[in-house]
């Protein structure tokens, strides 16, 4: 399947991660699987982690379809990105179309990005987890890939003004080994 927008957006990124020159440490990526559906479930602290979560597929030679709120896609700027990179918009009052498009993806092998948190954490601490990634890999059958990224609230964030400039942050990636989301071992959890 050719990927018209994705690429070149991740050549894009990889030029501003030059010019800013960021210290990027990414660890882990032995972790996302090679092929089939996962679900790969990250902190959220900026409005750029999911660039930096995707970018920790690319040695395993995987996109992943982020999962985003609907507002995002209307931008003039954003909007057209996203729907060519073949994200996924959330409407937050109706998320059961979502979750299908989600779990359809899942099930054709694709790699799908959740922040858990369903929000940018300002106070930089985990907030409570919805239970759809859970779910979501529970139903399609898929491994869980837990992430952490660290850093990225330096650059922009809810809250604070932008911070483009050179300035050398320190961006810290983390991905954990895959576990599977049982029924037994989430049931507590899940709703």
């Amino acid at each position: 399947m050719a990927e018209l927008v994705y690429r070149p957006v991740i050549g894009l990124a990889r030029t501003m991660f030059k010019v800013w020159d960021l210290k990027i440490d990414c660890r882990g990526s032995e972790n996302i699987p090679r092929s089939g559906g996962a679900v790969l479930v990250s902190n959220h602290i900026s409005y750029l982690d999911f660039i930096f979560d995707g970018l920790a597929a690319l040695p395993q030679k995987r996109l992943v379809r982020f999962m985003a709120k609907e507002s995002v896609f209307r931008h003039r700027i954003s909007g057209p990105l996203m729907r060519g990179m073949k994200h996924i918009p959330v409407d937050r009052k109706q998320g059961e179309a979502a979750y299908a498009h989600a779990l359809d993806s899942l099930r054709s092998g694709e790699i799908i990005g959740v922040f858990p948190e369903a929000t940018i954490s300002e106070s930089f601490t985990l907030k409570s987890f919805k239970s759809g990634a859970a779910r979501l890999a529970q139903e399609a059958g898929v491994p869980l890939v837990p992430m952490a990224v660290w850093g990225t609230q330096r650059l922009w964030t809810k809250g604070h003004p932008r911070n483009f400039k050179r300035s050398h942050t320190p961006v810290t990636i983390r991905v954990g080994e895959a576990m599977e989301a049982s029924r037994e071992q989430y049931a507590g959890a899940i709703t």
